[in-house]
This record gives C-alpha cells, structure tokens and sequence, in this order.
C-alpha cells in the first residue's frame, strides 16, 4: 500500500504539482461552508448537483443539465485533474454537494475537492488490514446526510466522517473480513438510515441488505437476501445449501419515494454450479422490494432461477414511468447480466413480468415465459459438475455491474453491452474454508472466448423501453466496454469503459459519436454533471482494473490481436479525476473559460 500521494491540477495553462502524506484526514483545510442534505433535497435534488448514486433516487443516471449540448460539445476542453494516488478500478461517480466534490478511491480513500478549481479541502484514508485479501479493492461513492458523509469499507465497516473536515464520527463493523466479507458500494441514506449490502457470495456467504443510524451507527435492520427457516422462499432450497448460498447485494438500490419502497439487485448463488443447491433459490438473481423502515421485504422478481453462470443480478433496475400498450406502467427496467432486457411493473404489493427480449446474442435460454417471467433454460448451456459447458454471454454477461442509463428527452436507455463474448468452466465440488473461494470451479479453469469471426466486442446500444425496439448502437472493434453510462438534457450520452483510454460524448438521438478525448487510464466509472456559478461541468474518474483488465487480459489469450496492457495512470502509478466544460457566451457577451 502506498503511504505517500502526488496532486496535480490540470489548469489549461499547464501543469501545477505538489506533494503531500496521506494520513486518516489531511488537506489545505476544513470547509467553511456547506449545505446539510436533507429528505427533501435528496428526493427533489437541485440540477446543478450530483447527490446519489445515479443522482436521483430512481436511478435513472440523467441530468437535466443542458448548457453542453450536441452543438458544442466538441468544445469539451480540461477544466482541472486531480491525481488520487492510487491505483486499481476507480468505479465511484463523483459526487457534488453546492460546490463541493467528494471522490470515493481504492484502498479505503475520501478526497474532498473543491468542484469549480479542484483544489484540495481534506483526505480522509483508511488503514486497511494487512491481512486483507480484496478480490475487487474498490469503492462506487459516499452516501450523504445532513452534515456527514459514509463510506463502506472492504474491510467491512461503514464509517461516518464529517463532511467539513474529514474527521470519523463513528465507525462500525458491519461483518468479518476474514471470512470473504466486504463492501464496495455507495451506500444509500433514506431518512436518516444509512443502507448498504455485502459482497462475498464467492467465498460462500449470505448476502443480506442492513441499515445503520446515520447518528450514531447503530444497527436498525439487517435483512438476509437468503431467507431462513420458516420465512417465504426458504423452501426454495435443500438442505443447508441457504447457510452458505451466496446472494450479495454489493451495488446501491434505488428508491420509490411515493410508495416508501427500496428496490435492490440480488446477486448469484454459490458455489455456481447449480446442481450443487438444487432449487430456485430464492431470492439470489432477482430484485427485492424492501420496506425502508424496518427491511421487511414485501414483494420480488427473479430475474432466473438456480443460477449457474454467475450471472449477479446487482444493479438495481431503473424506475421508469411509462406508456405501453394504451396505459401508464411504473416500471422497473433491467437490462440484466443474464443477456434480457427486463421491463417490469412495479406495484405496491407485487412485481409484475411485462416483456423482455434479449439485448446481446445468448444460447442459454429458449425463450421467457410469457404470464411469469420466467426463463426457460437450455440445459446444454447450463454448467454441471463433471463436465465442461460453454456458455453464451460470458460469465459477465451480456451487461456486467456498469450502469445504464435513461433519458428523460428521448424516452431511450442506453445500455454498455458486450456481445461476442461466450465462457464456460468444469463444475467441481469443492469443499468450504471460511475466507477462501469457493466458485465450485478452478479460477484457472474459467475462460472467455470470442466467437470466430466476430468484428467488434462492446456496443453502447440505444433501446426503446415501449417497443423494444433497438434504435441505433455503436460498435467498438477491439474492445469491450465496461463503463456506466450517463445522458444529459443536452442530448448527450458520456461514457468510458474502454481499452483505448478514451472517454466519449454520443449524439443521444442518432448515436452519432460527437466528441473524444483520451485520459491516463481506462474509465471504469460513472459520469457525473453539475453546475457552479452558471458554469456545467462533466466528471470522470479515470482508473482501470479489477473485471475490466481480467476481461483485457482474458482478450489477450484469444490471438485476436489485443494485448493485455492498459495503462493505469502515468508510469502506472496514479489514477485520475478529471473536470471538463465548455468555452461559451454569457448573456452580457463576456467570453469565459469554464
């Protein structure tokens, strides 16, 4: 672990750098002054700001910001970069609070900006344990409430720091460490309660969903996404497959705030042969509607059942108001790890199936039934223990945790998919040490295989929710794409994740591609927009690793001449956030860089 950070602030003009120690909270400063976030800002958020996950509680990763716009977006010019001094997958979107910027890092790191300059308030930098083994080292933001903001650690904690200083104000253990648990999420804050979920379901975990008192940390609910004995589903499994049968909740859920409800992603079950936990297993791979105020879960969709593929079904699906078929549905949209795009409806006490079709090519399913959903398995694609079976999409499927997003202009969601990637491995039963993995197959046995013949990898698909209509889709020859996506009311669409380091601005309408610029690193993480005095800015951090490289270095086995090295920062080092705007014309007729 490094112990020292270089900061460098890229000001148009050239390079300005200096160094400094990290240490648990250091910086030029306190801030002097900001805005407590409450409910109702959290609910209804100012479009100058960038608060949540997704910025909104929907999770729908679009802002009504439209100062940069399809006309001159090919302006976009560096505002500021700021280097995070450490390396690995930086997958946080940043966040933006009335000028203040807060950047979640690998390796247990909050770094408080100023949003406009880039100048640096304070750094907060966990001491995480030696004896840490972090199979994704990562973090994807803080959570803010009132005066503080919370953070989810690897090592299994959620820790409350002051949002002015940096200082902790509580920390607690939420599980062991040792045993495979661990956090990487932006935990979600609803009414004081700070709400987060594990990760471990590859070290034979129960993943389970808890909230914590945003004053003082304590425990008010922990829901298990595997239901034990005597609750609804626990039938659903043999044995006591359900002590140890995976179901991770490691991304952010998103939130209904008319009905009060959290819906949150479940993940795969374990080990993954399905075979090895006969069953539907209940509720791994589906969609949990929880009831913020005490975790009860009132109702759930499975997206498929007995998951053998490892095909997490984490993200949360986007709530969409729509038109379909001569009346309003409130939807729930997925386009899911497992290759379908699912449109659901979400009511107060029952999810409903309304349509999915698949958005990359898969052989794993013959079609979905049509009143419950539910997929119909091809049993020559699904893994077994004994044998080798290929499957298509890969084992991270045809949308792997990157976000989609939805545009509120063009009524189109736009999905970073990977298509001619198909994988397989051997089954093999295995027995369970605590905080060893436990996949029911060789780590080394694991493969992804491009289809012979196959002209491109990662497609940025725009798709119609109402029709199911593909509307245009950009193709990327030689890479995949691992980035979220972010749309704009300026009729854009930003997204990274890809091995040429390049970030991108896309036509919403057309997808025609208007605007690119490279940065130090590939772009794993979200894009952000806010706005400061009058002024929009764009956000990114850039910062390659975890899936995305083993997906590189994957390709680079495959002799289709892609090579496994992307940079990670200048002389892999450091990894960057990086500010973008545009130059344009005040209203009083003053040019001004912005």
């Amino acid at each position: 672990m490094k112990t020292s950070v270089t900061r460098k602030q890229w000001l148009l003009s050239g390079f300005v750098a200096f160094t400094c120690l990290a240490s648990t909270a250091a910086g030029a400063g306190p801030i002097e002054n900001y805005s407590p976030v409450t409910a109702q800002r959290l609910e209804n958020p100012e479009p100058s700001n960038w608060m949540l996950y997704r910025r909104t509680y929907d999770g729908q990763g679009y802002s009504p910001l439209d100062q940069i716009n399809t006309s001159n977006v090919k302006n976009l010019t560096p505002v500021w970069t700021f280097a995070t001094g450490v390396v690995e997958g930086h997958e946080a979107p940043p966040i933006v609070n009335n000028g203040v910027m807060f950047v979640a890092t690998p390796m247990g790191q909050v770094i408080a900006l100023n949003a406009k300059t880039g100048d640096e308030y304070w750094r907060y930098k966990r001491q995480l344990p030696d004896d840490l083994f972090q199979l994704h080292p990562t973090s994807r933001g803080v959570g803010l409430w009132e005066d503080k903001l919370y953070l989810a650690t690897t090592d299994d904690h959620v820790v409350a720091l002051d949002a002015k200083t940096g200082k902790v104000v509580w920390d607690t253990k939420v599980q062991d460490y040792k045993k495979g648990q661990y956090m990487t999420l932006m935990p979600l804050i609803i009414d004081g309660k700070v709400i987060v979920g594990g990760s471990g379901g590859e070290f034979g975990v129960r993943g389970y969903v808890a909230a914590y008192d945003a004053k003082d940390g304590k425990e008010l609910w922990r829901t298990y996404t595997i239901p034990g004995e005597g609750e609804p589903g626990h039938d659903t499994w043999q044995g006591d497959d359900w002590k140890n049968g995976g179901g991770s909740a490691w991304m952010t859920g998103n939130y209904d705030k008319e009905t009060k409800t959290i819906y949150w992603g479940v993940g795969n079950a374990a080990p993954w042969p399905g075979e090895m936990h006969p069953g539907d297993n209940l509720y791994t791979s589906s969609v949990l509607a929880l009831d913020p105020s005490n975790g009860k879960i009132k109702t759930y969709h499975q997206y498929h059942q007995n998951d053998s593929w490892d095909w997490d079904e984490v993200e949360a699906p986007m709530l969409i108001d729509l038109q379909r078929n001569g009346r309003n549905i409130k939807s729930l949209v997925h386009p899911g790890r497992d290759a379908i795009f699912w449109v659901l409806e979400r009511t107060p006490t029952k999810i409903n199936y309304v349509a999915g079709w698949p958005f990359v090519s898969t052989d794993v399913w013959k079609g979905i039934d049509a009143e419950s959903g539910r997929p119909i398995v091809d049993p020559d694609h699904k893994p077994t223990v004994g044998k080798r079976v290929e499957f298509c999409p890969s084992l991270w499927g045809g949308k792997d945790w990157p976000s989609a997003a939805y545009s509120q202009k063009t009524g189109l969601v736009y999905v970073p998919a990977n298509e001619n990637f198909c994988g397989g491995f051997t089954g093999e039963k295995l027995p369970l040490k605590p905080g060893e993995l436990w996949l029911g197959t060789k780590p080394e046995d694991i493969g992804l295989k491009t289809k012979p013949g196959a002209d491109h990898f990662g497609e940025l698909q725009a798709w119609d929710p109402v029709t199911g209509k593909k509307v245009w889709q950009h193709n990327f020859p030689k890479s995949q794409l691992f980035g979220s996506v972010t749309a704009t009311a300026g009729d854009l669409v930003f997204v990274g994740g890809t091995n040429d380091r390049n970030f991108r601005a896309f036509n919403a309408k057309t997808g025609e591609l208007l605007w690119e610029q490279k940065t130090n690193s590939g772009i794993m993480g979200m894009p952000s927009s806010y706005e400061i005095d009058g002024t929009q800015y764009i956000a990114i951090q850039s910062g390659w690793g975890v899936d995305a490289q083993r997906i590189q270095d994957a390709l680079a086995t495959n002799n289709i001449g892609i090579e496994s090295n992307v940079p990670q920062g200048p002389a892999g080092h450091f990894k960057f956030l990086r500010v973008w705007s545009v130059k344009f014309l005040h209203p009083r007729g003053r040019t001004r860089d912005c």
